[in-house]
């Protein structure tokens, strides 16, 4: 079965692990610090500070801008579901708007449309690691005197405009969950060009604490518990060097996609673009016109020892928001992304047979199920 994704971690990666684990220090130490110091220099200078998930990194954001009751910050609706309840979490309320059809990235004017009195912040999302319209969501933003927290979990070594996603902007957030295009098992950051930011997020990712220069501790806010260990440190040390050569992989497994992908009229492919680190490969399938649903689908091409994944569905049709008044039809690209989405193996260990392979599992699928319908 080829999997949907794996993780790549050699057997030096597990040497240097094993290292931390015989020194003795194996929380937030030595190793955090070479890694903060490791991502700020692969994002020209910016002040980076790590977490032990890429939520505890967009929750400390939203705390950070004194996002609370009373607020409200625009998500897109077409998200991880992460992207969305960390404002739920904050006390705010999350204002849902739509996404290119495409892209599945912000749509600029409905951004425009949603901002009240109440908005604090914009929280865009580069999904599957294709740039959003960064100069459009900036200039919206300073107009209007509100905050960005982009939610770059796709996205870490994607490009916009020449520039590292994280080399500028307000506050920029990654993840390194098993599945991200590097991993510290579970880990996040955030880059930030602001001291005291960078400083109240230290506070926040470990219980409000503030030293001072005799060693004497404080209590500032509140803060959670959301430091990384070194052991997870270590882990992102290493794939942090390889990680140019894994999206150049990603990159070259996905031009033989296109290449190979479906031309039926029920497969419509994802957007490409300039600086795209490829996280996922997510091509629509339109389920309904083939007969079948997503999980007979997706069983089908298990068959042929394919597997398979599914990002996302629309947040907003969670029961949770659902109570905050959401409803179907609210977001109609969301909602169809939500309903065709089918995420296809990409992996940098895997080959251009391995797309091939897949590519021809869903040519036999596809011709089954057009056989059956008559389509």
């Amino acid at each position: 079965m080829l999997p949907f994704v794996k993780p790549t971690v050699t057997e030096e990666d597990i040497e240097r692990i094993n290292e931390v684990l015989r020194s003795g220090w194996i929380t937030t130490g030595p190793k955090v610090q070479a890694f903060e110091q490791a991502l700020s220099e692969y994002l020209d200078g910016a002040l980076v500070r790590v977490f032990n998930s890429g939520t505890s990194a967009l929750e400390a954001c939203v705390l950070a801008c004194d996002i609370g009751p009373g607020d409200e910050v625009i998500v897109p609706a077409m998200s991880f579901v992460a992207s969305a309840n960390v404002v739920v979490r904050a006390g705010a309320r999350p204002v849902f708007v739509d996404v290119g059809l495409d892209t599945r990235n912000i749509d600029i004017e409905a951004i425009e449309a949603a901002i009240t009195p109440q908005t604090k912040a914009i929280l865009p999302v580069h999904f599957a690691g294709l740039a959003a319209d960064l100069d459009a969501i900036y200039q919206l933003a300073e107009d209007r005197g509100l905050h960005v927290i982009e939610d770059a979990a796709h996205a870490i070594g994607s490009d916009y405009q020449g520039r590292r996603i994280g080399a500028d902007g307000d506050l920029i957030c990654f993840s390194f969950h098993p599945n991200k295009n590097m991993t510290t098992i579970e880990g996040g950051a955030v880059a930030c060009f602001d001291p005291d930011l960078a400083k109240r997020l230290e506070r926040i990712r470990f219980h409000g604490i503030e030293r001072d220069e005799a060693g004497q501790m404080d209590v500032l806010e509140w803060g959670g518990k959301m430091n990384l260990p070194d052991v997870n440190a270590a882990l992102g040390l290493q794939q942090l060097a390889r990680l140019d050569d894994y999206n150049a992989k990603r990159r070259a497994l996905v031009r033989r996609y296109f290449e190979r992908l479906s031309r039926h009229a029920a497969v419509r492919p994802p957007a490409d673009g300039e600086g795209h680190s490829w996280h996922l490969f997510a091509p629509l399938i339109d389920f309904a016109a083939l007969g079948i649903d997503r999980a007979g689908f997706q069983a089908r091409l298990a068959e042929r020892e394919i597997g398979s994944g599914y990002h996302y569905p629309a947040i907003h049709l969670f029961k949770l928001y659902r109570r905050m008044g959401y409803r179907d039809g609210d977001f109609p690209n969301a909602e169809r992304i939500g309903e065709q989405t089918l995420t296809l193996p990409l992996f940098p260990a895997m080959t251009e047979a391995d797309v091939d392979a897949v590519c021809t599992a869903l040519d036999a699928v596809l011709a089954e199920l057009t056989r059956g319908t008559g389509t």
